[in-house]
């Protein structure tokens, strides 16, 4: 696969490189560089500068409000943005409830959702997961009983990422108890701010406040609201983490990461020397340089697949783009030796007046190589991934 630039895309990428350079703001840009805390105020800035643009749902296609941006566009812009330190666009919203509601939902759902997601008006999280029903999804407990033009939603769910922020929940709840399990639960979107939510935070290893527990005690939620067919929402769910899988990747930050593990090789020191050209530091510097690589041509092509849904294509990104992610901050730790030691929380800040020991970028790399434990497992296990590999690729 040629991923040599047409004149028409060398010109995208100047443009986005250009509009980069002139709108993100520099403050978060260093957030992003630094490896620091970010604000809800920091990621909806952002989204509002490219909002303002249309760009924030440039990949969307343009009969819903988007850019109809091409694979290799949208590649462009993900490693243009990521290269400057744009934080991550929040993707509950844009990246995969959107694209269930374009192919499932009604047309007051189309009318009414989307323009509010494309204009970062609303927020959206995740409601799948609950206590107990993590991998075997298929096993969840939250029940929505119809009570005439309205459900009535009871239950749990959990490792809910930034649900203390949103708006709005896309929630994957049980209609039916009678039928196989998969047939029973139906797709509803949610007002977080509807009478009988509580949501209570879980502090991770990292002490960050990232994920939560959503309650639901009698929450009206109305009919219209339910999106497709009762007992279809098994159907819409793998769609949409068919999209989730595939944006897991990461390969433009990625690819930042690697540039920063490269220059943090060259400062630190072994034996008198940069740490980079230490050989068996730099053999495995190099190895993930060309799984990252090989993991970006993969990307191209599963996105090139346009008008399908990304198939089980998608777990093969999903294992391969966490797996360089926590490499990268393995490799950093170790980079750094003593000074990755002291995991301070405060230094997740800009403004933290206690003086750090090590150099200034050590401080809050503990904190990333602990959170990024998490993304083998959040979007389905990569053990889960393999089994939808050996399964639905491999015919075992």
């Amino acid at each position: 696969m040629d991923l040599a630039y047409t004149a028409e895309e060398a010109a995208f990428r100047d443009e986005v490189r250009d509009f980069v350079t002139a709108n993100l703001p520099a403050d978060i840009a260093r957030k992003v560089l630094e490896h620091r805390r970010l604000e809800k105020s920091d990621y909806a800035r952002w989204q509002d500068i490219l909002a303002k643009q249309g760009w924030l749902a440039g990949h969307w296609p343009v009969e819903h409000g988007g850019c109809g941006w091409t694979p290799v566009q949208n590649h462009i812009f993900d490693e243009e943005t990521a290269a400057a330190g744009a934080p991550r666009l929040i993707p509950f919203g844009l990246n995969m409830v959107a694209p269930v509601i374009m192919a499932y939902g009604s047309p007051w759902q189309k009318e009414h959702y989307l323009s509010r997601i494309r204009t970062n008006h609303d927020w959206w999280c995740q409601g799948y997961s609950e206590p107990g029903s993590g991998s075997d999804l298929a096993s969840l407990k939250t029940r929505a009983v119809r009570d005439g033009d309205h459900y009535l939603v009871n239950g749990q769910k959990t490792w809910t990422t930034l649900a203390q922020y949103a708006d709005m929940i896309f929630c994957l709840v049980r209609t039916d108890t009678t039928v196989k399990k998969q047939e029973g639960i139906s797709f509803l979107l949610i007002d977080m701010h509807s009478p009988g939510i509580t949501v209570r935070p879980i502090v991770t290893l990292d002490e960050e406040h990232e994920v939560n527990e959503v309650f639901f005690e009698d929450v009206k939620v109305p009919v219209a609201n339910l999106v497709g067919e009762e007992g279809k929402g098994w159907t819409y769910a793998k769609y949409l983490l068919g999209h989730e899988r595939t944006g897991i990747a990461g390969v433009g930050a990625s690819k930042r990461e690697l540039d920063t593990l490269k220059h943090i090789a060259k400062i630190q020191r072994k034996n008198g020397r940069p740490l980079g050209d230490d050989p068996g530091f730099a053999a495995r510097m190099a190895q993930v340089e060309i799984d990252l690589l090989a993991l970006e041509m993969t990307v191209m092509r599963v996105l090139a697949s346009r008008g399908k849904a990304p198939g089980p294509e998608a777990s093969i990104l999903k294992i391969k783009g966490t797996e360089i992610q926590q490499a990268l901050t393995e490799l950093m730790m170790e980079a750094l030796g003593p000074y990755a030691l002291p995991f301070r929380p405060e230094a997740m800040t800009l403004d933290t007046e206690d003086e750090l020991v090590g150099p200034d970028y050590a401080a809050p790399l503990a904190a990333r190589y602990f959170n990024y434990r998490k993304v083998t497992i959040y979007g389905g296990s990569n053990e889960i991934q393999r089994n939808i590999i050996a399964q639905m690729v491999l015919g075992l």
